[in-house]
């Protein structure tokens, strides 16, 4: 009981004796615990230097891998995400109302422009058009005898005209239930892969209903958004690189179908479209893509791994393998970078063609220590 009440007589204590602290200590004490890290890091490299001279002293190399620079081609792109689009697809759906009597093809089924698909039940029009075909032949006929009566001024003209109108009338109906019949028989618009069936034998169409669904992936569209930043860039006709992730390996040089003139408010972008010819049909509609904007190249350029670019309070610097005597030592050399693309970045100063940049072991060596260089 005693333990308990000692204790919180020291948490009653400790409680009154703070008090939150301002913005401004807190900063204070931010800034201090800063100055002391960059304090020990000067502390541990000056002991790091003096751990390679013993190093040295006892005769202790450490093996490494280097790369000997030389000026070559390095590019820089700018990658934006995009989206595959069929240029032709057809959401298939009647004209006209009625009960799907058959469906002539399935799914995955190669089509071309113009085969039927799907014939709905036109039972009643088809009866109608029979009844119209009886009609309109007595109505010829009629017509037909009017019209010598009249030629041969017998009869009144009020009996031709009215004969005639009838004729007339009933072609343009026969006509219009030979168009109804048309609309029952379901065609393809275009070539192209039924890729999928919505409706079954003996349910009901109506107009604006989706019953399948036809793809063309002989063109294809990739829609990438790009930032405006870049809008200068890029143009029409320009060549980009596009990639697959779903196709490792594969890539292709196209050139800039279009670049959208609007820019989007939600993200600040513009569309970039693309227009490709599919091979063998192995991109599909929806892949992700990835469309690389070359904004950048260089022919002669010093290029090193981006992974062996260290810091320090200085800036920027590697470690090369420099010769001295029969030996070669670490030498820390400060540089200052151009761009990075991919895993490799460019170098501007600081390096010459012929050094031999240390890729491989650079974080067990410091400026001074002997190396051994190995072969890769």
């Amino acid at each position: 009981m005693r333990k308990l009440l000692l204790l919180a007589t020291i948490l009653v204590f400790g409680a009154c004796g703070s008090s939150p602290e301002s913005q401004d200590e807190i900063k204070d004490q931010i800034a201090k615990y800063k100055k002391e890290v960059i304090d020990l890091n000067a502390k541990i490299a000056g002991l790091e230097e003096k751990l390679a001279v013993d190093s040295a002293g006892a005769g202790f190399a450490v093996p490494v891998y280097v790369a000997a620079l030389e000026l070559r081609e390095f590019n820089h792109y700018i990658e934006a995400n995009g989206s595959v689009e069929a240029v032709n697809m057809a959401f298939i759906s009647p004209e006209t109302g009625g009960q799907i009597d058959r469906i002539y093809v399935t799914e995955g089924q190669m089509v071309n422009q113009g085969d039927q698909l799907i014939k709905l039940n036109a039972a009643i029009v088809e009866s109608s058009i029979e009844e119209v075909k009886t009609s309109l032949v007595l109505a010829k006929t009629v017509y037909e005898r009017q019209k010598y009566l009249w030629d041969k001024k017998i009869g009144s003209e009020i009996e031709y005209l009215t004969a005639k109108n009838n004729m007339e009338a009933l072609e343009s109906r026969l006509n219009t239930l030979y168009a109804q019949s048309d609309m029952a028989a379901i065609k393809s618009p275009i070539d192209g892969i039924v890729d999928e069936i919505f409706m079954k034998e003996g349910e009901l169409a109506l107009p604006g209903m989706q019953v399948m669904q036809i793809v063309s992936l002989t063109d294809l569209y990739v829609n990438a958004d790009v930032s405006e930043a870049y809008l200068a860039n890029v143009s029409k006709g320009d060549a980009v690189l596009l990639e697959f992730p779903s196709l490792p390996g594969f890539s292709m040089e196209v050139p800039v179908f279009r670049v959208g003139n609007v820019i989007k408010e939600a993200n600040r972008t513009f569309t970039l479209q693309l227009k490709i010819r599919n091979q063998n049909g192995m991109i599909k509609p929806n892949s992700l893509s990835v469309v690389k904007i070359n904004d950048f190249s260089s022919d002669s350029a010093l290029v090193v791994p981006s992974l062996v670019i260290k810091q320090d309070l200085k800036g920027s610097y590697v470690y090369v393998a420099a010769r001295q005597s029969d030996n070669f030592r670490a030498q820390k050399k400060y540089i200052r970078t151009g761009k990075s693309y991919g895993e490799e970045t460019m170098v501007v100063e600081g390096l010459d063609s012929g050094d031999q940049v240390i890729v491989s072991g650079y974080n067990q060596v410091s400026d001074g220590a002997p190396v051994a260089i190995k072969n890769q």
